[in-house]
């Protein structure tokens, strides 16, 4: 039985504790949910892997990542950890003259850029970037290989041996990631995570969901933060599959598609919501919209900590029945566990959310 001592662990440990599926991951493309199985995602990490050490990448080495959230993320950071490279997520939205200082700073060998103009900005900002031998894309563009030539390098350059060597040789407190701040108050700083910093967070808090690995999560905040990320590494330590969204624009739609059991966001997505739920109310009529607000204004006044009484809970499982209800079904009907950081929430959401059960 495998453990988790680095991240990378997690792909056998995967494959030994939880049934063969269709969906470890997945990502809505041309308006088709693209689902890639376990043993697919291995595959595709694998010849990465060996692509990447075809190329002459070493221990030690820095590759950044740009994206958004997508299974190619995934593949590139399993490849890049079992190469024993550094992986340096960056956000896509930074400066030039920020991911010129990340690219300096951090001594990063490749980049992984999404999006066309992006590739073009980074490819321009990268010559300022002595260390930096190559930008790649993740779909076919002009002028850029993109990282399923890497793929194909890999098939051709299998290396098993070799790679199960280097991954004898990491260890659990052992440099996994840079991560850099935004840089509002100077240049970003680097934050050196090792295997075990994040192992150790998600392994901490992997009582909290109680469904399994029949169980649906939709990502759509970014990985190159450390929270998301860590979570993403969650739903893998819980054989849950990932789901993620097109954007944020039509996160809502996505969850009616994929019914997940959890998610985490910000507190203005919550907004978003709540302000939906109440435009619905205001297009009611008559007795239909009077139980409605007085279902929202039950809701107010729900006790998180449950301290609530039986009079209370009697108009409670009325609205539940004839309203709160049909706010689970419109987002998606599975909703466990939502997760809300990066900013204060309002009680108000909180109260509003608990008592409709999600």
């Amino acid at each position: 039985m495998t453990e988790i001592t680095r991240i990378f662990d997690l792909l056998p440990y995967y494959v030994e504790n939880f049934k063969p599926k269709d969906d470890a991951l997945a990502v809505k493309e041309d308006g088709v949910w693209k689902k890639f199985s376990i043993g697919q995602y291995i595959q595709v990490s694998d010849n990465l892997t060996y692509g990447l050490i075809a190329m002459g990448v070493k221990p030690g080495d820095t590759i950044a990542t740009i994206t958004n959230n997508r299974p190619e993320w995934n593949f590139l950071d399993m490849a890049i950890m079992q190469a024993g490279a550094i992986h340096v997520p960056v956000y896509p939205t930074i400066s030039a003259a920020d991911y010129q200082y990340i690219f300096n700073h951090a001594g990063i060998k490749f980049v992984f850029v999404a999006g066309e103009e992006l590739s073009k900005r980074i490819k321009e900002a990268s010559t300022a970037c002595p260390t930096v031998e190559e930008v790649f894309t993740f779909k076919t563009r002009k002028d850029f290989r993109n990282i399923y030539d890497i793929v194909d390098l890999g098939q051709e350059n299998p290396v098993p041996e070799k790679v199960q060597e280097i991954k004898n040789k990491i260890g659990p407190h052992d440099l996994a990631t840079i991560i850099y701040t935004s840089g509002t108050t100077g240049n970003p700083k680097g934050v050196m995570l090792s295997h075990h910093n994040i192992i150790s967070n998600f392994k901490a808090v992997s009582y909290i969901p109680t469904f399994g690995e029949e169980g649906k999560a939709l990502s759509f905040l970014p990985l190159c933060h450390v929270y998301e990320r860590m979570l993403n590494y969650l739903y893998q330590y819980l054989g849950i599959s990932i789901y993620y969204a097109e954007s944020l624009a039509t996160i809502t739609d996505n969850i009616k598609e994929i019914h997940p059991d959890m998610m985490c966001c910000v507190p203005r997505l919550l907004e978003k919501i709540y302000d939906r739920i109440q435009a619905s109310g205001r297009k009611l009529k008559g007795v239909k919209r009077m139980i409605f607000f007085w279902a929202v204004d039950l809701a107010l006044h729900y006790d998180v900590q449950g301290n609530n009484n039986a009079w209370y809970m009697l108009r409670h499982k009325i609205a539940d029945k004839l309203i709160y209800s049909k706010w689970r079904e419109a987002l998606g009907g599975n909703f466990k566990i939502i997760v809300s950081g990066g900013a204060s929430i309002q009680p108000r959401l909180v109260k509003t959310f608990r008592a409709a059960g999600l």
